[in-house]
């Protein structure tokens, strides 16, 4: 699955088991991918490596939270409705050109 922002196209896994849901981008370097939570209300970034990127998404994929170059040791929570929101991380200071509001389109390979 792919995203397009800002004229890249970025690779987006899909956080789909239970270990890739565990591990998510911790130790991860160099990232140059997204990565999708579906029906994730809140991450943690202990244990990163780098900064990321975080935005919130309700069941339409439109953005309702964003924090931008987010560092490690951190817990964020975007809504108290686990099973309506993801949370897609992405690589620091690669969503500055989407704002809250926009809907995101994902595209298969």
């Amino acid at each position: 699955m792919y995203l397009k922002v800002n004229k890249e196209k970025y690779p987006i896994l899909l956080a789909n088991t239970f270990y890739k849901r565990l591990t998510g981008l911790i130790g991860k370097t160099n990232i140059n991918y997204g990565m999708l939570f579906p029906k994730c209300n809140s991450i943690h970034t202990y244990f990163m490596k780098e900064n990321i990127d975080i935005l919130g998404l309700n069941e339409n994929n439109e953005v309702i939270y964003k924090y931008e170059n987010l560092n490690s040791n951190r817990i964020i929570k975007i809504s108290n409705t686990p099973k309506k929101t993801s949370i897609l991380e992405m690589p620091a200071n690669s969503t500055k050109k989407i704002a809250i509001g926009t809907i995101l389109t994902f595209e298969e390979d």
